[in-house]
Parts: structure tokens; sequence; C-alpha cells
């Protein structure tokens, strides 16, 4: 029987050849394959990016509260002080620096509904034939929200009196959602101080989506509300009695907190004027009108102090006393340069207190 040859071969100085290296080879061999994916040119155009959540921003701002935190502080003490004030002080306080604030943020949001126009509007709703029904039912609102009622917080929607229509287009977002992405953000901000969350709420509010006709307006009566959510006295803390430089919109939130600190530190300011000068007329008039008998008197002197300007309707509908009643009343103030007459006219006459 014949023996077969072996397959093995003798020569044990040839390099042994794995399996691996075999299979490599192969591979090597067939060139008609694609080669590696990351060999390869990316020619395709970018594709769409994640967008960040919209908490990231919150980091920016308190970034921003670190760098102004003595300025934050020193503006935080004066909110204090202005709310104690008013806690101590009569209601009409309230009432007053309400109205006077709303017809300042009225100027900003480009309405410029006057002083006297907007006591008319709110105590008779008396209109003249010049006026904006719109923009004095805006800036109305604006008094309403700066005078008392729930807060934004609680209800958003309710607050600005805006709801979603009944039938919503496919594509539209709904004002809900965009009002929720907004609390959203602000509740997720709860670290920071109010103020610098009411800042970081008043820039936000374009982005949110949350601005139409007189945006401005609704924005910042709702930072006011936020800026002041702690305290017990003041509804609002005032943003544009010194001016509306805090409100400009533009730079990084370092800029847009320190002008607006500066602004509601020149707001309150303002604000503590009103009050020391409505104080001092007070009580020099209980004494000059302490010869006079009947409520009138007190009544007229009350109306006085709540309201900026006040006319013989305005004074007649708050008293309750007679059109001759509160006309002799006013004029005998007049005569004593306890009030001044302002529109320099025979007819509408306004009256406001003289410091």
């Amino acid at each position: 029987m014949k023996a077969q040859a072996s397959a093995l071969t003798d020569d044990f100085d040839a390099p042994l050849v794995t399996i691996e290296e075999d299979e490599e080879a192969r591979e090597e061999d067939l060139w008609f394959l694609p080669g590696p994916l990351d060999e390869e040119p990316d020619d395709l155009p970018p594709g769409p990016r994640a967008e960040p959540p919209d908490t990231d921003v919150i980091e920016d701002w308190a970034k921003a509260e670190s760098v102004h935190a003595a300025r934050l502080a020193r503006v935080a003490g004066r909110l204090g002080a202005l709310d104690d004030r008013l806690l101590r002080g009569p209601e009409g306080w309230r009432h007053r620096l309400a109205l006077i604030e709303a017809a300042d943020l009225s100027w900003f949001a480009g309405d410029r509904v006057s002083a006297d126009r907007l006591a008319l509007w709110v105590s008779m709703r008396l209109s003249g034939a010049q006026d904006d029904p719109n923009a004095l039912a805006r800036v109305g609102w604006a008094v309403r929200r700066l005078t008392g009622g729930p807060g934004p917080k609680a209800d958003l929607a309710a607050f600005l009196d805006r709801r979603d229509p009944e039938i919503i287009e496919g594509s539209a977002e709904r004002f809900e959602d965009r009002a929720g992405g907004w609390l959203d953000v602000m509740a997720a901000a709860a670290e920071l101080h109010p103020i610098t969350r009411a800042c970081m709420g008043f820039h936000l509010w374009s982005l949110a989506g949350l601005g139409q006709h007189g945006d401005q307006m609704e924005a910042a009566v709702t930072a006011s509300r936020i800026a002041a959510c702690d305290g017990s006295g003041a509804v609002f803390a005032p943003l544009a009695l010194g001016g509306a430089g805090g409100l400009r919109v533009s730079g990084l939130p370092p800029e847009r907190l320190v002008r607006w600190l500066d602004g509601m530190n020149s707001a309150i300011l303002t604000a503590m004027r009103h009050l020391d000068d409505a104080e001092t007329w007070s009580a020099r008039a209980e004494g000059v009108m302490s010869q006079l008998s009947g409520r009138t008197p007190a009544a007229l002197r009350s109306a006085l102090t709540e309201w900026p300007l006040v006319s013989a309707p305005m004074a007649e509908a708050l008293t309750g006393a007679s059109r001759a009643a509160v006309q002799r009343n006013l004029a005998w103030m007049e005569e004593r340069g306890l009030i001044r007459e302002v529109t320099q006219q025979g007819r509408f006459r306004m009256w406001r207190i003289k410091d």
C-alpha cells in the first residue's frame, strides 16, 4: 500500500500565518468593495442640530446676578422700605402709585395716555374723541393689575386676559402652550432673586412668543408683579416712574440686569418722593380744613390723596357728594393754596394737590 504524501510542510523557518491575517489578506484582494466610511468625504449638508433647552438661559442670568450682587442688595433694600411704607400707609397710596406707573408705562409702550385722561377713564370711563379706546383699555388693564388681584404665577392667561380661540389652525401654536413654556422657565429659576427673575422674564417675553400689540406693557406689568412677589404692602415694583431706561432691550444679561437695577432704583426713589409729598400735603390739608364741617371735606381730601388728578365729576362720583358741594369745597381749597388747577381752561378742569 502506497503511503500518501504529508500535507504539512517541513519548513519550520517559514512564518506561521494565523486565521486573522489570512482574512485580512483576502479582504485586501477584494478591490471592488467600497472603502471604510470614514475615508470618504462628507459632502452632505449639515442636518438640524438639537436646540438647547430653554432653561439654559438661567445660568447666564445667575452669573449676571452674582456680578451685580451688591447693587441688587441695595435695590432690594429700597424696595423693602417702599413695601413697609405702603403697608403702614393708607390704601389710596397704592392706587396713586399704580395710576402714575401705568401712565408712564403707556408712554414707554407707545400708547401715550396722559395721567388726566387715564384718571377720567378709570374712574368714570370717560374718553375724548382724540383718545384711542384700545390704548385706554390696555392702560386700564395695567392699573387693575398693578392695584391688586392674583399674580401671573397662578394663571398667566387669566392675568393677561388672553385665551386661545375655539378654532385654531393646525400649524398655529396655542397661547396656553407658549405661556406654559415661559412659566416653566420662571419656575426653574426659583433660586434667583425675584428682581433678577423679573428682569429675565421681561427679556424672555418676546422669545417665548407672548408678544402682541401692547406686549411691552404686558411684559412690564407682569415683571413688576414678579419683582414684588415677596412683599406685603407693595403690590408691584415701580419700573417706569423714574424713566423707562431700565426697560431698554439690548446687550447681554449682565448689561440688561444693571440697567434694570438702576431703573428700578430711580423709580423707587421717585415713588418715595410721591408718598412724601402726599403725606405732607395730607397732614397740612387736615389742619387747614379742620374748621370745615360735614363729610365732604374729608372725602374730598382722601380722593385727592388717592388720585393724581381729580375733576369735579370725578370728585362727585368718588365722594358721593353733590356737584355744588364738591365745587364749593374745591374752590375753597384752591383759595387756601391746598390744590391747583392744571388745565387752565373753563371746562373739563382738573385739580391736583399743591406741594
